[in-house]
């Protein structure tokens, strides 16, 4: 076992459905992603404080380019530290072009503006704190549909196990963490996903020059992540972008680690928290939606979404920060409002653990209902605050 499973990091993915004026237009900001990723980021910062990244991907640029961006900062308050470099970038570059904002030409050229954006905050259980191991990691290749961005909130336990794979597969990984094997086994099922639709096309004499499109459409993501999570254990909600502007989030067979999403006519959002999908976008809890145990959600470049089940579930066992701190107080969890839940930790804690004790003090404030729950079990005071 390289590592113990331990609560950790905290994942963010926006996918815009809608072309990036359409976002200025209706809510007065070509920052528009940029903004609502900041806000989902810091609504998690509770996850990871050791580190932060933001990625980004244009959809249909044209050959040279830059259509993925990426910033990473382990510095104290590193989100703000990446949001401040973002709108430094994007300001300096609106000063020293002649471009008239809301053209296509000023979307696709701004730095860091883009229709899918991946965000993550780090705590550090692997490795040092150094930005060499700030999430979200890159894949890069010469081909669109062969990079990859990938950030996740995981501890494998088999991480030996998962660095020996690749290399009976032939390759030389740069290092033996859990974030780089992963990496790198999704890439190598991708790569051969891509080579294999490539021959296919070739044999029907399409010419090279069209057929990343045609590689895109009919990539299957599902089939990729089947293969790249046979051998994986531990907890594990791993989010990714293909280059082109595919996207996927995966969630381990147990559910240890939490995933939530929402999903209107203009936007695909996705968190380890529900609260924050809940807070940024103005939703109520009932339009949020959690992946299943064993599935990935997929979302294609185009905006349409699946669940596949990639694992087969087994025996549920979620995250207990979920409802003990994380929650809102206005949540429902597996029809149980987050007050009842956290109430009935606190009688199970004291039928469990009773102490002699006159006066019962929650702390945090998230912890008013267990000692509620606590106090009363034990025939004793509660005191608020």
């Amino acid at each position: 076992m390289s590592d113990q499973l331990k609560h950790e990091c905290g994942i963010s993915l926006i996918h815009l459905k809608k072309p990036l004026d359409f976002y200025t237009q209706k809510y007065g900001s070509y920052m528009y992603g940029v903004d609502k990723m900041f806000l989902m980021m810091e609504k998690q910062k509770n996850r990871g404080q050791d580190g932060a990244g933001y990625a980004s991907i244009k959809f249909d640029l044209n050959p040279g380019q830059k259509y993925f961006y990426r910033v990473r900062s382990f510095e104290q308050q590193a989100i703000h530290s990446i949001f401040k470099k973002i709108n430094k970038k994007v300001n300096s570059f609106i000063k020293s072009q002649k471009i008239q904002k809301g053209s296509n030409s000023f979307y696709e050229h701004t730095p860091f503006l883009g229709q899918v954006m991946l965000g993550h905050v780090r705590y550090g259980t692997y490795g040092k704190n150094s930005i060499d191991y700030v999430q979200p990691m890159m894949r890069q290749n010469n081909w669109m549909n062969r990079n990859l961005i990938l950030a996740g909130n995981f501890n494998m336990t088999n991480t030996d196990e998962l660095f020996q794979s690749l290399v009976k597969l032939g390759q030389h990984p740069r290092e033996q963490s859990d974030t780089i094997t992963i990496m790198e086994k999704i890439g190598h099922f991708l790569d051969s996903e891509v080579i294999t639709g490539y021959n296919k096309l070739k044999k029907k004499g399409v010419l090279k020059s069209e057929m990343p499109p045609l590689i895109e459409k009919d990539l299957n993501i599902e089939k990729i992540l089947k293969k790249s999570s046979r051998k994986w254990d531990g907890g594990y909600v791993i989010a990714g972008m293909i280059g082109h502007g595919d996207s996927f989030v995966i969630r381990d067979p147990h559910g240890i680690r939490p995933a939530y999403y929402f999903e209107n006519d203009e936007v695909i959002a996705v968190a380890s928290e529900r609260p924050a999908i809940q807070t940024v976008f103005d939703v109520n809890y009932s339009q949020i939606n959690e992946i299943p145990r064993g599935n990935a959600l997929i979302i294609k470049k185009s905006g349409t979404t699946s669940l596949k089940e990639i694992l087969k579930p087994k025996a549920k066992k979620s995250c207990s920060f979920e409802r003990i701190y994380f929650s809102r107080p206005d949540s429902v969890l597996d029809g149980k409002s987050v007050y009842d839940c956290r109430k009935s930790f606190g009688n199970v804690l004291a039928k469990e653990f009773p102490v002699d004790a006159d006066i019962v003090v929650p702390v945090p404030d998230s912890g008013n209902a267990a000692a509620l729950g606590f106090a009363q079990h034990l025939g004793k005071n509660y005191e608020h605050g």
